[in-house]
């Protein structure tokens, strides 16, 4: 066994290029949780990685059924989104790296795989879905479940709820 020294001084820490994900659908918790994921990222130097995903279940019909313009909304919703999000919560002063994804797929599965490799998953804690008396949403039960990183699940102000 070899003694250790002890001279006062903190280990050195590696650099690290952290990465804080987060999930934007445009609800009011997806902006809070926005906020949360900036400010991680502006404390730790990380990337801030915004996430829009997009999904549409085709119905089962007998005939064929052109859903391109459905397909073409939905990728616009998501995109829209993002940019939206991103506008309204950080303006124009951005004081971090911001990477955007836009995904095709459900969003929990999106989120879950891009939670691979990130220092943090922050996610709000209802979405878009329709059942609002959940107290957490489908999606960020999953992300709590499965996710390959630490996961942040943030509630909306009592104003952003609101709206």
């Amino acid at each position: 066994m070899t003694a250790i020294e002890n001279t006062g001084e903190a280990p050195a820490q590696p650099q690290t290029t952290g990465r804080v994900v987060v999930g934007i659908d445009g609800s009011p918790g997806s902006l809070e949780a926005l906020r949360y994921a900036a400010a991680v990222a502006r404390w730790k130097g990380w990337t801030l990685h915004l996430i829009g995903a997009w999904h549409v279940v085709y119905p089962i019909a007998p005939y064929g059924i052109e859903c391109g313009d459905l397909i073409a909304a939905a990728q616009e919703t998501a995109v829209t989104s993002v940019r939206d999000a991103e506008k309204l919560v950080l303006g124009d002063d951005v004081t971090v790296e911001v990477r955007r994804s836009i995904e095709e797929g459900p969003p929990a599965k999106i989120l879950v795989d891009t939670s691979k490799g990130a220092d943090l998953l922050v996610v709000g804690n209802r979405g878009l879905g329709g059942f609002s008396s959940l107290l957490l949403g489908s999606v960020s039960q999953a992300c709590v479940h499965h996710a390959h990183c630490p996961v942040l699940v943030v509630r909306p102000t009592a104003e952003e709820a609101a709206s």
